[in-house]
């Protein structure tokens, strides 16, 4: 698979259309924004941006690509042949926040160019920034605890890994999934299930306690053991008596979570293993996270609520063209307008730190600032070729999550519904 086909036929037909009137070589500026943010949310988390500029480096038509197309003239496919995107690409960086009408993505160049990209460019980021953006709030509602997760077999396999790393971007500690620790270094985690407990079963019936002695012979006290598989008292029980009280953790996968934690941190407290950690899993989101915060729950396994649509609904973000030869052009669509002209973004604080508004300006013409203020929109690609280093995005968009947390006003971290944690403020080209 290559990413050149990554695409809807709608580009390729277009892209011919604008060959052959000579419209594709205009000078045209598109746009990623989400007009507005999914039901319930305060923030939206930008994510995807390393993963959008490797597949634009990649972005490439093979001999093999173009002998799959069909109904394309020749011109067409001289031109997808020599394809290289050659044009400049703005953006809000990686773990930024972003509200409604926020310029996440700004691709300037030939329409040509430019229209190939939005498929591409929408799939990565309308993914891995719904991903990101539940799992901010998990974030806030765990407190400091740790996260993992641990979404693989509810998604598909290659969603899979762009999820474990739009998650740990957000402050997740770790995932499962083997090939994000290998492609982007995400920190992997993981014992055992229940089939390794159940499989240790003889003549007598279930024999618990070889299982837990063959782990902790396999990886050390340390290991985390699940606890629920036939009764949790019973089962923390045979862990403490197989690892000792150096036990790492034990894990409770069902049941009123709450209330299991509290009686097995005091019976792990009573056995003697008062350092031996409680995680949880099993169908947890932010709302039921955020109602064990007074439990003694050490860390949290998230899966489902993460990668599927009703944790992570999609982010909404659309691809537009907003510029044609420098004048703005705008779609006034019912429900679907759409703003004219580049925009370049700034946010605005309080002393504190607090930050208070984001203004979306023309490009070039950034307004006068009474309050402290920064720049968001960066340069991310100049002339075909990426000014950013992929190698450190991942650890800075960690960091830049966690500022943009602390920074956002307290209302707007509630999980309640509500309105966009600070206003969006739309200055119109020629606008004083």
């Amino acid at each position: 698979m290559t990413v050149s086909l990554l695409t809807d036929k709608y580009e390729l037909t277009m892209l011919s259309a604008a060959l052959r009137d000579g419209a594709a070589h205009r000078r045209c500026v598109f746009e990623v924004f989400a007009r507005r943010l999914p039901d319930g949310r305060r923030y939206g988390v930008v994510a995807g941006v390393g993963r959008f500029l490797e597949a634009l480096e990649q972005f490439r038509f093979t001999d093999a690509d173009l002998a799959s197309l069909d109904g394309l003239d020749q011109a067409t496919l001289d031109y997808l042949r020599d394809f290289r995107f050659t044009g400049d690409v703005d953006g809000y960086p990686e773990g930024e926040l972003y509200f409604p009408n926020s310029p996440v993505l700004s691709v300037r160049g030939s329409f040509a160019e430019c229209v190939l990209l939005e498929t591409l460019a929408l799939s990565i980021y309308n993914h891995d920034c719904a991903i990101a953006s539940a799992a901010a709030r998990m974030v806030s509602a765990a407190g400091g605890r740790t996260l993992i997760e641990m979404g693989s077999r509810r998604t598909h396999e290659r969603a899979a890994v762009a999820a474990a790393r739009a998650a740990y971007l957000a402050g997740f500690d770790g995932t499962s999934n083997l090939e994000a620790g290998r492609t982007y270094g995400v920190p992997t985690l993981g014992t055992s299930a229940h089939a390794f407990t159940m499989l240790h079963t003889g003549p007598d019936g279930p024999d618990e306690p070889a299982a837990f002695a063959a782990q902790v012979a396999a990886l050390g006290v340390g290991t985390t053991l699940l606890v629920d598989t036939y009764d949790v008292t019973t089962g923390v029980a045979n862990a403490v008596a197989a690892a000792g009280p150096e036990l790492g953790a034990v894990r409770i996968d069902s049941g009123d979570l709450g209330v299991l934690a509290r009686q097995t941190r005091e019976q792990l407290d009573t056995l003697g293993a008062n350092k031996t950690r409680i995680v949880v899993s099993g169908d947890l989101d932010e709302y039921s996270i955020a109602a064990l915060r007074a439990d003694p729950v050490d860390a949290y396994g998230v899966g489902t609520s993460l990668v599927t649509g009703s944790g992570a609904p999609t982010a909404s973000m659309v691809y537009k063209l907003v510029e044609v030869d420098g004048i703005p052009v705008t779609k006034r669509s019912s429900n679907k307008a759409s703003h004219g002209g580049a925009k370049q973004a700034l946010r605005t604080s309080r002393q504190t730190g607090t930050v208070t508004e984001e203004i979306v300006y023309p490009d070039g013409q950034p307004p006068t600032i009474v309050d402290p203020s920064r720049q968001v929109s960066t340069a991310l690609v100049r002339d075909g070729a990426p000014v950013t280093d992929q190698r450190t995005q991942l650890a800075d968009g960690r960091r830049r999550v966690a500022d943009g947390l602390v920074s956002l006003p307290w209302e707007g971290l509630k999980l309640s519904h509500g309105e966009p944690a600070i206003a969006t403020r739309i200055i119109a080209p020629g606008a004083s």
